[in-house]
């Protein structure tokens, strides 16, 4: 019983004052002094829309010009083999990656193309692709997905994001930015 009596207690102090009490008079609430408040600037121009800052894209870079150890630590390399430029399969990812460029810069993705296999780059050698491939590689240099089809820059994305090191920088983003 007591300790009901003593919920009810701590339960009515919370509540706080009574509703009786008239409300506050408009002079006795304080208000900021306007004398206070910073000046406006005026400008005698007509306002300029302001520039947005441009959206950073995606790069893309031919294998024979680039090493994968370029990018440890720094950037994801997703590398679209092919046998050839004029590969249907080429052409339609080709064509997907530059309409999510934006999408894969926001995920330090960078695009790294080989289409001629007579070259024999350092991807190659290092990939082992056959006709059509794509490949995504993480940060830290270890090959996380190979596709031997098309695939959307929406589900790179995901795929991406799901990733360990991405979550840890998904994660830091809101503390550093």
């Amino acid at each position: 019983m007591k300790l009901k009596f003593l919920l009810f207690v701590m339960a009515l102090s919370a509540m706080g004052p009574g509703r009786d009490a008239p409300p506050p008079d408009a002079d006795s609430v304080p208000r900021s002094n306007p004398a206070r408040l910073p000046p406006i600037a005026q400008s005698s121009t007509e306002p300029t829309d302001p520039v947005p800052p441009a959206a950073p894209e995606a790069s893309f870079l031919d294998a024979a010009d680039v090493a994968p150890e370029d990018f440890v630590w720094k950037q994801r390399p997703i590398v679209v083999f092919a046998d050839t430029p004029g590969d249907p399969a080429f052409v339609e990812q080709l064509d997907a990656l530059q309409r999510g460029a934006v999408a894969l810069a926001a995920r330090d993705a960078v695009v790294i193309l080989d289409t001629d296999p007579s070259a024999d780059s350092i991807w190659r050698r290092n990939l082992h692709p056959r006709g059509f491939s794509l490949v995504l590689i993480d940060k830290d240099g270890q090959i996380k997905i190979r596709r031997p089809s098309p695939w959307d820059v929406r589900e790179i994305g995901r795929a991406i994001d799901r990733l360990p090191l991405r979550r840890q920088e998904i994660g830091r983003g809101s503390v550093l930015r």
